[in-house]
């Protein structure tokens, strides 16, 4: 078996598969946060196209990939797998382990697949503007690039501690045209609002996706565009999965375990939907997990309940596994997974026990970060050292049973803008951080969203 698997551009996936259609209990619904009734479609057409609504609440099994989508993905889809056979050696373990390698795409992560149909949509109605928010910058980066393609203005509010430590990330978005603001920022009432009130704050996810609602909310001709937790970007992302299932079948060998990082679940989905289908479909027993950082815990150490996707409050009431929707994380470097609440969707998969979580404090994901690189030459983006770290323990587990299981992690994106939280691990300034039980409580005790009986 050679060390790279890989398909022809004609096995690029022409549909997306969309997981609920086979959930034994489907997602609790959306509520309006003033009434707390479920809302329907029409109360998302302010901020979204309706074809992406449409996908937001289909119950078809697959949705069809546009031609000219599938055209820009051959850009550099279908994306590698390759076996880490150094990886293994380096820790003498009867695992096999594989990796689908995201950082291929033109920005260097797995966040292009669902920016260039969202772009795709809104220039089919007219849209002139995307508003959104980046964390470490990769979906930033992604929403720039798909934008250009289809001659859509882009305005980008990215979280600030990242917006400080990766400042290419941000001329990349300017290179593709974009403009960038530190979030929170003075361009919104909200981001005032919290300068106001901190001025020293870091910025969080939540604050900035808040920050690009109201920007979209006051133009008619403006939409809002989000990177993950919502169910349409995890139908897009479900090409990488697909992908996968074809390139371990031509390998001979198919994955016990699958495991990708998280932060609002399409990183995870786009990997393990497609996988969890064999499960629904075909009676396997592979396992899904996702990976977290200690320092934002919502899967691992979160409540089930109603919440707000964004810190202001302009979101409906999703059903999630949360931290509160005013939590601001630590300021560690993966910034991407530094979101307070798991998606709808994911979520429930979890609540049902069908996938897994395991959580992973900082200095141990860099560690892990280190060893990849030295055994496999890649240097993972800070979010992808979670996964690497969670195929580490499952196959140092192996070791310890004698067991020769099959592993196959994402490889979300490759860390060549993220040095700086290298060199900051090189220098010790990385330390470890383990959020505590009363942070936790003090923030959930600050909800006043409904719960969900068990």
């Amino acid at each position: 078996m050679e060390r790279k698997i890989t398909l022809s551009e004609k096995e690029i996936p022409d549909k997306w598969y969309n997981i609920t259609a086979d959930m034994p209990n489907k997602p609790l619904p959306p509520l309006n946060p003033g009434t707390m009734e479920p809302i329907g479609p029409e109360a998302l057409a302010p901020l979204f196209p309706m074809e992406l609504i449409k996908q937001e609440v289909t119950t078809e099994k697959y949705v069809d990939i546009p031609d000219e989508v599938r055209n820009i993905y051959s850009m550099w889809r279908p994306t590698p797998v390759y076996r880490a056979y150094n990886l293994e050696k380096m820790l003498d373990t009867p695992a096999k382990i594989y990796y689908k390698y995201e950082g291929v795409s033109p920005t260097g992560s797995h966040k292009p697949n669902t920016a260039v149909p969202q772009a795709y949509y809104s220039k089919q109605e007219g849209v002139k503007k995307i508003t959104t928010e980046t964390g470490a910058g990769q979906w930033g980066s992604a929403l720039s690039f798909a934008c250009q393609h289809f001659d859509i203005e882009c305005e980008v509010f990215m979280v600030k501690l990242s917006f400080l430590h990766k400042p290419y990330r941000k001329v990349m978005m300017n290179t593709w045209g974009a403009t960038v603001h530190p979030s929170p920022s003075n361009e919104t009432e909200i981001g005032r609002k919290i300068l106001a009130e901190n001025p020293d704050t870091t910025g969080s996810l939540g604050i900035a996706i808040s920050e690009a609602i109201e920007r979209a909310a006051s133009d008619e001709h403006t939409k809002y565009a989000l990177g993950s937790v919502l169910n349409h970007v995890k139908l897009h992302q479900t090409i990488i999965g697909q992908e996968a299932i074809l390139q371990m079948e031509k390998a001979g060998d198919m994955p016990d375990i699958v495991i990708a990082p998280f932060g609002g679940g399409s990183n995870f989905a786009g990997l393990a939907f497609p996988f969890l289908r064999l499960n629904f479909d075909e009676g396997k027993s592979i396992r899904c997990i996702a990976s977290e950082p200690s320092s934002c815990p919502k899967l691992t150490r979160g409540v089930f309940r109603y919440d707000f996707g964004d810190t202001a409050g302009m979101t409906p009431l999703l059903p999630m596994y949360t931290l509160g929707h005013d939590f601001v994380p630590a300021p560690i470097h993966a910034g991407g997974l530094r979101y307070h609440g798991a998606g709808v969707i994911v979520s429930q998969l979890l609540k049902d026990k069908l996938i897994e979580a395991r959580a992973h404090d900082n200095l141990e994901v860099f560690d892990a970060g280190v060893k990849f690189a030295k055994a496999e030459g890649i240097i993972p983006a800070p979010e992808a050292t979670h996964g690497i770290a969670t195929a580490i323990a499952e196959a140092e587990r192996c070791k310890r049973e004698g067991k020769s299981e099959t592993i196959l992690i994402n490889m979300c994106g490759h860390g060549n803008f993220d040095m700086k939280a290298y060199e900051d691990y090189f220098a010790g300034k990385i330390t470890k951080h383990v959020l505590s039980q009363e942070e936790i409580d003090a923030s959930i005790a600050r909800l006043n969203t409904p719960l969900i009986p068990d």
